[in-house]
């Protein structure tokens, strides 16, 4: 199971500036809208976001420009520094409490240290020790940022930074180099500042993100375009799906594998690893209809849906946000679908399915009385919607596994999967 942080709150498209690809975005953003609404959350969550007092927090971004501030006033100063001042991309600022600051006996370079707080959100970087080194060289007027300990390294095309360069975006770029003319302006008329960001957990941290599969090696990103992340935004979820087509069409494959989840994954690499490099497999977890959508807004030519019975019945049903309240699997549509497949089938059979507790359960109930071609209609159905959803622009396979990993339906037929 991968995490992904909460930071990337807003992104935009690129190359999408025709009239068919904003009408497309605008209906992805209607879909965002109604999983942030209906998001499936814990009781506790769900009160306090009800009641509008879920705490937001800041981003790595932030946590970076904050310890760069707090780190050169130390440096200047020779004083520590309890907590700085940080303007944010949008006009606000936001006070930051510093963990520590230490400078060298030299007064060569100073170091600053920020913990990162995600407020409410379940983010894998909350606590997460942010820290910034600071010198004072000869390069006039020049403010050089850099990566060192614990924030990746791009290896990889179609994440919009340099490769070999620092995973650290643009947007937490311009705010440490706001934050450092609003400190040291003067002192840039006759020397230069590097910077140098880190985060010692950030290498063990990353493991736990979609860092290494997109070709960010050895740490977390720096990210955030606000510098706030707001709790349980699917918004970031989203940003990640894009970032990871991104690179794929950047590496110049024209296939993803879009999957439910890690395990549905594993077995999918199982069946394609062999053909698809690793970037080619996708989580979009439960936004399967916005996933589709912008394969074909970024010009993927095929991509294969793959996972297990629950959230393809459910995607089959004509529901693209799997997750969202009311998405329950219908038992009564899964009892129509066996009728399709047997039209004979004994009524004590499809009693049998409106009360199973499970789509699981039904997948038991459909196999124990071998009822042929449910898994493959599923699929099929599943298929109708997909295509529906992608105006007809990519060509699509949908691939069900049973929980041991074997193939149990597709759709459309040809080389089978099957054991």
């Amino acid at each position: 199971m991968l995490f992904h942080t909460s930071e990337n709150d807003e992104d935009q498209l690129r190359g999408e500036d025709t009239a068919t690809a904003d009408t497309q975005d605008t209906e992805s953003q209607k879909d965002l809208e109604l999983a942030e609404r209906e998001q499936q959350l814990p009781l506790e969550i769900q009160e306090k976001m009800n009641r509008g007092v879920l705490r937001t927090g800041f981003t790595t971004g932030t946590s970076a420009t904050a310890a760069t501030k707090a780190a050169l006033i130390a440096l200047l100063s020779r004083k520590p520094v309890n907590d700085v001042s940080v303007s944010l991309p949008k006009g606000k600022t936001m006070n930051i409490r510093i963990a520590w600051t230490n400078t060298t006996k030299e007064q060569y370079s100073a170091t600053a240290a920020v913990v990162k707080d995600a407020g409410d959100d379940p983010d894998v970087t909350d606590r997460a020790e942010v820290c910034s080194t600071v010198f004072l060289n000869d390069e006039v007027g020049i403010v050089s940022i850099d990566g060192g300990n614990g924030v990746g390294r791009v290896t990889k095309p179609g994440l919009g930074i340099d490769i070999g360069k620092p995973a650290i975006n643009p947007s937490p770029t311009k705010m440490i180099e706001r934050a450092v003319s609003e400190v040291a302006a003067d002192r840039l008329k006759d020397h230069g500042v590097k910077v140098v960001i880190s985060v010692p957990m950030g290498e063990e941290i990353a493991k736990k993100t979609d860092n290494p599969r997109l070709g960010i090696i050895g740490g977390i990103s720096i990210l955030g375009t606000t510098g706030i992340v707001f709790p349980y935004s699917t918004a970031s979820f989203a940003a990640a799906i894009r970032q990871a087509l991104d690179v794929a069409r950047a590496m110049g494959d024209e296939r993803v594998v879009l999957t439910t989840g890690g395990r549905s994954e594993d077995f999918a690499k199982d069946l394609f690893g062999k053909n698809l490099p690793e970037h080619c497999f996708i989580q979009m977890g439960d936004f399967a209809g916005y996933s589709i959508r912008h394969c074909a807004l970024k010009q993927i030519r095929k991509a294969t849906i793959a996972g297990f019975v629950g959230k393809l019945t459910k995607m089959s049903m004509g529901i693209k946000q799997t997750h969202v309240r009311g998405s329950h699997v219908d038992m009564e549509f899964m009892a129509h679908v066996a009728s399709e497949c047997f039209p004979r089938i004994p009524m004590s059979i499809l009693e049998e399915i409106r009360n199973a507790n499970t789509a699981r359960h039904v997948s038991e109930i459909i196999t124990a009385y071998r009822i042929t071609g449910f898994f493959d209609l599923i699929c099929k159905k599943v298929y109708e919607h997909m295509r529906e959803y992608s105006k007809g622009e990519l060509e699509l396979e949908v691939i069900m596994f049973d929980f041991d990993g074997k193939v149990s339906g597709q759709f459309p037929g040809g080389p089978s999967y099957r054991p």
